[in-house]
Parts: C-alpha cells; structure tokens; sequence
C-alpha cells in the first residue's frame, strides 16, 4: 500500500504529495487524515496523509517499492483530519494561495503541531566505567535518553565531547517527533476488595485508626472511583491515611486521563423557554423545512436587535440534534463567547464543545477531542471552530456574520463564511447567516435569491426600539463645552445614576490619548519601526505602538526641540473613565479593551461584575458593541461616532453604520432606552441611518456608491502586498511583478498600483501593494499561482514577502 502525504514544510517547492510505502505493521492503523512520521531527505518530519492507494502491478512494484522510503510512524489512534477535511484544505490551497500544509494546520488544535527533536541515546558499546566517567553519560545510560537541547543546556561542559562519542558508537543520536499535548492525569481510589469485606476490614481497625475507616466506608458506600483530591477534602484526612490503606492492599490508586473543563464549576442558572413570536416561528418553520429535506440550503436572517435571533438559532439547533446530526455555531468575539456558553450549555448540557483562543491549550485540545471521538453534537466557538471534525454536519450558524474577525489576516487568509458554504454544500447541510446589519455582499446576494432572505422586524415582545439621539459636536464647541461628553450625554449619565440605571459607553480607541504632540513645534511622537503615531497609556505611563508593541516612557520634555509643552491629544477609553471619575465622584466603572482583557477568564468576568450590578457605566471598545444582553442598561453614549467614518477603506461608511446600529441595540432591550450618538459629521449618510434603524435606505445609498466605484458586491478584490526592509528593493518587486501580470489579465480585470500601503512601513518593513478588481473570472487565483511560481526564485533570493489576500477585509 502507497500513502500520498503532506509533509510540514510551507513552501511552494514542497507543496504536493509525496508518496511512501506504508509497512505491513501499520496497514491497520493509517487511513486519510491520519498524522505521520516520514523521512523526509536527512530530516523526519510529521506529515498528513492525504490519499491511500494500491501500487501498480508486478514486476513495476517491485522496483517501485526498493526506491519508496516507508511511513515511520502513525502519530494518533484515531485520525485528527476527516477525508473531508483533506478536501476542504485541498480547496483552500487553491483559494486562498497558501501551502497546503499551512490549511492543514490550521485545522487541529496547536498541541498537535508536533515538533521534531534531535534525540540522544546511549548504545550498547557503553559499558558502565565509560558511563562513570561524564555525568551526561551516565544520564543517558540510566534514563534511556535525552533531547540534544535538553543535554546542552544541562551539562554545557560536555556539548563538546559529543562528535568523539558519536565516532566511538557510544552514543547515537536520531530524530524523533513529538506532540506538545500533556493529557492531564488525576489519581482515583477506588476499593481492591469487595463492598462486604471493606466494612468487615473497616470494623477490625483499631479506634485510634478513626480515619482510614471512614475511607473504607466512604468508598464502600459510593461504589465507585473517587478523585484522590476530591476524596482528602471532602472527608478531611491526609495523603498518608489513603497510602496506609494502599499498603496493605485495601484500596488501589490509579492514576486516569480525565478532560481539562473550563466551565465545569461554573454554576449554571437553568434558561426558561421562550414562546416564539410569530416572526421567530415563520423563519424557524423556513429552516426546519430544509433540515427536514437533508439538502443544502443558505438563510440570511436579518432581524433587528432584540428581535430574538439567539432563540431561532438554538431551536434550529435543537431539530439538527434530534436528526442525530451536528451543529456549528459560530461567534465573532470571545467576549460574546461566555454569554453563549452559558445559554448553549444549559440548553443542551455535554453535547456541547467549547472552541476559542482564550482557552488554554489543553483545555482547547480536550474540547476537540470531544468533537474528534463524537461524544458532543453542538460546538460553540470563534473562527477557527468552522474545521470541528464533525462526520454528520447538519447545521452550521454564523451569528453576526457582518463581523470582519471571521477572516483570518494570516495565512491561510480564509473567511468562516466562504468555508462554511463549502462544508454545507459537501454535507447536505444548512447554512443560517445571522445579523441586525449584514455585510452589503451578503445583503446582496439575498436579494438576488442565492440565499433566502428571512427578516425579523420587531423586538420581542413588542417593545420599542430605543431613542436615538444625535449631537452635533461642532455645536458643542460653539457653545464653549470642552468636554468630551456633550451636555445631552451628561445630563443623561446624570440621570441613569440616580436613577441605579446602568450605562454603557462605547469608544473605538484604546489607551488614554490617541497621539503626543508637541505644541511648541509640532512634533509627534512615531514609532520608528512603523509609519504610526504612539498611543499614550496612563496606566504605565507609556507610549505604544498598536502594531508591533514598541513602547517608551511618558516624556516630559519634546524630543526634538525640548520643549517641556509636550500633551496628549484625542481621546482613549483609559481617559474616558478618568472623565467619568472627575464628573461624576462614586461612579463605579468597568473598561474593556486590549488592556483589561488580556489575563484569562477577564472577559467574563469583568462581564459577570456589570451583569450583577457592581458598576454603573460599562466603557468599552467594539468588544462590547455586539450581542450583549443587559436588562439595566436603558442608556448607550457613542462618544465620537467619526472614528472609523473616514478611514481610507471603502467599507468605512458601512463599519460605522454596523457598530452605531450594533452598539445602540444595548439599550431598551428590557425597558425604554436611549442612545446618544456625539459626532463632527451629523449628516452623513451613515450616521443618519443609524440613527433611524434604517438598514435597507443606508444600503440602497451604499450600494450606488460602490457600483460607481466598481467595488464589492459589483467587483471582487484581491490584495497583494509586498514587504522588504529596502525601500528600493520593495518597489522594484512590486513593479516588476505588476509588469509581467498586466498583460495576462482578462480585459474586464483592472490592476491598480502598485502604489504605497496606506501604513507604508510596518516592523521595520517597508510596504508597496497591487489591488486586482475582477468579475466572472474564475481561474483569476490560478493565473496569481503561475505568477507566483515565475517569481519564486528572485522572491526567494530577495527576500521580499509577498502576500496575496483574496476578498480582503482589512486594506490598511
């Protein structure tokens, strides 16, 4: 039998299959998906086996068989990689123009991206008085081996002797490859005689040996094996009295594997069941007909926030389950990640996993296994969660499906949603899109019948959707109001906290100012690794840098004129809940941002305090925009609705509708609410439709504006961006590789630039970019191929990364 593999090395001259025989010893246990050791030229390297096949027949066999090296090892019982997984990284390779080692990849949690090491191990030549002479020998004589990093860093004095040892045959040294998983092990007691004879051994102990009878007695009576901690808490007794009883054969302590859970001691409130209004029961009715059917179906659900679209989902859900099929369901933000555990899992209790990066490593592999050996029907996660192993997929949801953090910004560049089509097409699954402001495509493609468009228009229960209130900031500053809050949003703070009414206050800017300038000269502090202003932090008195993390004290005197008339300018949330503090002394106010949410668990948390009322005012960045369900809060304050208004990126008039819409939708979800939206540009199109709740008269505006603009939904776009720390070497790649693409080009296609990146130097590296806008051309991304193929060499030798990024979300 021949294996087709994948090894683990991203580059394009390694980026196929590579056939290996597979040893008769291992027939049983390889299958596509399954994670191997090959040798792979002097190295052994772990690869994926993508396809299995028979050799050709005798005597071409033969000869084949003597030049194939064979797989070496199977790394794991059960395949992590499902044969639709394979294909589905098949297809991202051509998509999005990556390896397709590094789709691989992306597809199994991070412990499982073994590691190769080289390995030391002591050979039979060494006899036990050359051994007595070098503690690193003796080492290795005695405990069968040791990583060479491990034996350098130990026994530094003897690195040098090791080629002298190799020569002699003393020592061996090979390769070996490992996973970076630790299963966690808890000992368990449990009883080694019969129930009968425990009470009988018990009753013979004398009374001063009071507490290893209640051990017996214990174990007799819960009949089955105890967690050794759990057991010394509960009854009070030492480590030493269960030991005592091990001795003498009475008890066995065994140690077993037992899944690491996060939520496992997170008391959960049980979740009434809501009765389904008649919009909610029409769309579900549309989406069960098609879960009925087993055929592939895509549902835009567009309802208004409040409108009860969690419900919709879960209902969904809970028929998929009942077909003995599975479900995905995705989220945009870890901070919505607990919110929803907490709903999933009272619902639908152990059938559900767990997948998101603010759980630890371990805790993320234990999750996926759960899905891997088909013990959950339900995963519940960000991004990443869309390749859960699942080989009965019924149902995937998207929620917030307008959200730009569904496409990775790394390789492999893939979108959740482009994916989850795939994997609902290959399942004969349903696909529900899920939003109170759909992403314009998505809006479009509905309204030209690719999905099914369901729209939910009103809140449940009939109540009102909240005040909008708009201020004019320009007015403000007419009126001699220097404050970053308008007199409307303080007198409306003013009125929530007497009122023990709770406020959430929304700013897309971390840190305390945006930027320090000199007033003397005006000059601005900079990164000097990137073409950014520093942002100024109170907390440690800093300046950083949001891209690549370079920091500086707080100056007191201006760099380059010395002038002590340095400041800090604009405004961050740090400085938002210093204003509060000043206005308004014994405000209690919780700051969510980057900062405050690094540490692990700090979003539910800080989350759990606002929800039990141990704050007034919420201030945060757009982590706090979307999804949350507060019944206190009645007041939203938008502090500066401009911030990403005029950005250089088509989609900024569609971002600041998205989140004033979605922050806004905080307020009055339980009782009235109101909204204040403070802006320098109260007439534009976007902030205006906001303040209306008038999604389909902002997109009928932002749809003329992108068909004169020949931008999406009328075109598609694909990003190449080049990057070299030589200014000349970056423009000279980028010219030369727009040169030899132009002319291949259909004529419908046009290639802008190469011009600047709109950050034009990153990390020290400068940045140029190309921008393809194409239509109806679907072997666009093949072409892009060849070209990187013809480059590869100068690229190679030059070293410029070159980055293609197709259907981009980020352009800055």
């Amino acid at each position: 039998m021949l294996a087709q593999v994948i090894v683990d090395v991203a580059a394009a001259r390694t980026d196929r299959p590579f056939t290996y025989l597979v040893p008769q010893a291992l027939r049983e246990r390889v299958t596509v998906g399954s994670r191997v050791v090959v040798p792979f030229g002097p190295r052994k390297l772990q690869g994926y086996v993508v396809a299995l096949e028979q050799p050709p027949a005798e005597p071409a066999a033969a000869g084949l068989g003597q030049r194939l090296k064979p797989l070496e090892q199977v790394l794991d019982e059960l395949p992590p990689l499902t044969p639709e997984l394979i294909e589905l990284a098949a297809w991202m390779s051509k998509q999005y123009l990556c390896p397709w080692i590094t789709a691989l990849q992306a597809m199994i949690p991070a412990v499982l991206k073994g590691r190769a090491e080289k390995w030391l191990a002591a050979t039979e030549l060494l006899d036990e008085a050359a051994a007595a002479r070098s503690p690193l020998l003796s080492e290795l004589r005695r405990g069968g081996g040791l990583s060479l990093a491990e034996a350098e860093k130990r026994f530094p004095g003897e690195a040098a002797l090791l080629s002298g040892w190799l020569e002699a045959g003393w020592v061996s040294l090979s390769e070996r490859v490992h996973d970076r998983v630790t299963r966690k092990l808890v000992p368990l007691v449990s009883l080694a005689v019969p129930k009968e004879t425990a009470a009988e051994l018990a009753a013979s102990l004398p009374a001063r040996a009071e507490r290893m009878q209640q051990v017996l007695c214990y174990l007799a009576e819960c009949g089955q094996p105890v967690p050794l901690a759990e057991l010394l808490e509960l009854l009070q007794v030492s480590r030493a009295t269960v030991s005592s009883l091990q001795k003498k054969g009475w008890v066995r302590i065994e140690r077993q594997e037992v899944y690491r859970d996060p939520y496992q001691r997170k008391p959960l409130a049980p979740q009434p069941r809501h009765q389904l209004t008649a919009q909610q029961k029409a769309s579900l009715a549309q989406i069960e007909r098609m879960l009925a059917a087993r055929q592939y179906a895509a549902f835009l659900l567009h309802g208004v926030t409040g409108s009860g679209k969690t419900e919709v989902y879960m209902e969904a859900i809970e028929r998929t389950m009942a077909q003995g099929r599975e479900a995905i369901f995705l989220v945009p933000e870890i901070a919505l990640t607990p919110q929803m555990v907490e709903l999933f899992k009272a619902r639908f209790g152990d059938k559900v996993a767990v997948l998101h990066s603010a759980l630890s490593q371990g805790e993320r592999y234990d999750e996926w296994r759960k899905i891997q050996r088909q013990e959950v029907q339900v995963v519940v996660g960000a991004r990443s969660a869309i390749f859960a192993p699942f080989r009965r997929l019924g149902l995937i949801v998207i929620d917030e499906e307008h959200e730009t953090s569904y496409k990775q910004e790394e390789t492999p560049r893939y979108h959740a949603r482009d994916v989850a089509i795939w994997r609902a097409k290959q399942n004969q699954a349903v696909l529900v899109l899920g939003s109170a402001t759909p992403a314009l495509e998505t809006y479009a493609l509905a309204t030209r019948g690719r999905y099914q468009l369901l729209t939910m228009k009103e809140r449940v229960g009939g109540r009102a959707m909240p005040s909008v209130h708009l201020v004019d900031m320009r007015e403000e500053l007419r009126s001699d109001n220097r404050s970053m809050f308008s007199r409307l949003l303080h007198e409306m703070i003013e009125d929530r906290l007497q009122k023990r009414e709770q406020i959430v206050l929304f700013l897309n800017r971390r840190g305390f100012s945006t930027f320090v300038m000199c007033r003397a000269c005006g000059y601005t502090l900079r990164c000097p690794h990137c073409d950014i202003s520093l942002t100024y932090h109170r907390t440690n008195h800093s300046a950083r840098c949001h891209y690549c993390g370079y920091a500086v004290l707080q100056p007191t005197h201006c760099p380059a004129c010395q002038s002590p008339h340095i400041r800090f300018f604009g405004t961050g949330t740090q400085k938002v809940e210093q204003e509060l503090a000043r206005l308004f002394p014994g405000v209690r106010v919780i700051r969510m941002d980057v900062d405050t949410t690094a540490q692990k668990g700090a979003h539910e948390a800080l989350l759990g305090r606002f929800r039990n009322q141990l704050a007034d005012v919420l201030v945060g960045t757009q982590m706090i925009a979307k999804g949350l369900d507060f019944p206190q809060v009645t007041l939203v304050g938008v502090v500066a609705a401009d911030t990403s208004l005029h950005l250089p990126d088509f989609r900024a008039a569609e971002k600041t509708f998205q989140l004033l819409t979605q922050v806004g939708g905080r307020a009055g979800r339980h009782s009235p609410g109101d909204v204040v939206i403070q802006t320098y540009s109260p007439d534009h199109y976007s902030i205006r439709c906001a303040a209306r709740h008038d999604y389909e008269g902002f997109y009928q505006i932002e749809l003329a504006n992108r068909r004169q603009a020949d931008y999406p939904p009328f075109y598609r776009l694909i990003l190449i961006t080049f990057a070299h720390p030589e200014l000349p070497v970056v423009v000279r790649a980028a010219e030369s590789y727009a040169s030899y693409l132009r002319p291949r080009l259909a004529a419908s296609t046009r290639l802008l630039g190469p011009v600047a990146s709109p950050i034009a130097r990153l990390k020290d590296r400068f940045r140029f970019q190309l921008m393809l806008k194409y239509r109806d051309e679907p072997n666009v991304t093949e072409l892009l191929a060849q070209v990187n193929g013809h480059f590869f060499d100068w690229i190679k030798q030059h070293q410029v990364a070159v980055t293609v990024d197709v259907d981009p979300q980020m352009l800055i």
